[in-house]
């Protein structure tokens, strides 16, 4: 069972005065001496979570907004950690897969094997087209695109020169004179949902983030969705001869009964008046929330291993950053689970 952590950015976090702090003063220099408040936020949080037994980091990406960029924080965040690994998020539609093979390759080696992407297929046209890219929204070549990008990836970890005829990413005899630091290459995590995503998942990801069922009422309910579709992956895997291990993002929170845990939860998750975009936030939060690990401690554990049951073998946790909520898990899922392995 592996445990995973969101670095803190503000489009993923909600319920931290840190990010608020980064965000309200994106557009002006800082005050002389100081660091974003989001970066020092990331830092201490994640260091903690490194020393605390996670397994792995997700470094999402966003252009259109106030976030560190991914890669920037990956590789500074990196340098610093211990054991954990960092996984890097990446658009083929703004970046092309021979230069994202050579940054792997470097924060790989930097990290001595300890980094992996975050394969995603975007939809915020906005974004892309602003910075140079394109989305691809309403057209299942994107993912088409998505497997190229991920053949020329990892043929040019593979070999050098490196030549292939792709729709859209031709590549003729490319040298990467830089390789991963192991034999194994970086590993390939994405997320999809639709039926042809999911057949780009099967040809060419090594990880799935099962998708949560926004229709489940319940977490029985949910748990049945997510069962079937792990069923499903590992049909579509095994008929083109592979096998694809699976992730799941559910929020996490404790308290004397799941009344309390979520009680608290909120409170952390708002504790002003909330705005708009805090608003957004929680609404997507709020289906993780009924995967069924908010409780007591020992009701989480059971949660969780339920789900390792059913073949879940990676849980990136959603939860408010902070040192101290970093510990919790420490203390009441992390440390408990492998005294037992």
């Amino acid at each position: 069972m592996q445990f995973g952590i969101y670095a803190p950015l503000p489009h993923v976090t909600v319920g931290s005065k840190a990010i608020a702090s980064s965000v309200a003063g994106a557009l002006s220099p800082l005050p002389k001496g100081a660091l974003d408040p989001a970066y020092e936020l990331a830092r201490d949080v994640l260091l903690e979570a490194d020393a605390a037994g996670f397994d792995i980091i997700l470094f999402a990406e966003r252009h259109l907004g106030a976030d560190l960029e991914a890669w920037v924080l990956a590789s500074a965040i990196s340098a610093l950690t211990k054991q954990i690994r960092s996984m890097v998020a990446v658009h083929p539609g703004l970046w092309h897969p021979e230069l994202i093979a050579k940054m792997a390759s470097s924060l790989d080696r930097i990290t001595h094997g300890r980094m992996a992407i975050n394969l995603i297929t975007g939809w915020n046209i906005e974004e892309h087209t602003m910075f140079g890219g394109d989305v691809l929204p309403h057209n299942d070549t994107r993912y088409v695109r998505a497997e190229e990008f991920v053949h020329v990836l990892q043929g040019m970890w593979r070999e050098t020169p490196f030549s292939a005829k792709g729709e859209f990413y031709p590549v003729n005899e490319a040298q990467l004179l830089l390789k991963p630091a192991t034999p194994e290459p970086p590993e390939i995590f994405t997320a999809s949902r639709a039926e042809r995503g999911l057949d780009m998942v099967a040809n060419v990801a090594d990880w799935w983030f099962v998708d949560f069922d926004k229709t489940s009422e319940t977490t029985e309910d949910y748990m049945r969705n997510t069962q079937r579709a792990i069923d499903d992956m590992r049909r579509r895997a095994e008929a083109r001869g592979r096998k694809v291990r699976f992730a799941l993002n559910p929020f996490i929170a404790f308290g004397d009964s799941v009344e309390d845990a979520t009680d608290r939860a909120v409170k952390l998750l708002t504790p002003d008046e909330p705005d708009a975009d805090v608003r957004k936030m929680v609404q997507r939060i709020g289906p993780a929330m009924k995967g069924g690990c908010l409780g007591r401690p020992q009701d989480v554990r059971r949660q969780l291993q339920a789900y390792s049951e059913m073949g879940i073998e990676l849980f990136l946790f959603k939860f408010a950053p902070s040192v101290e909520a970093v510990r919790d898990i420490r203390d009441h899922v992390i440390a408990p689970i492998r005294a037992l392995a």
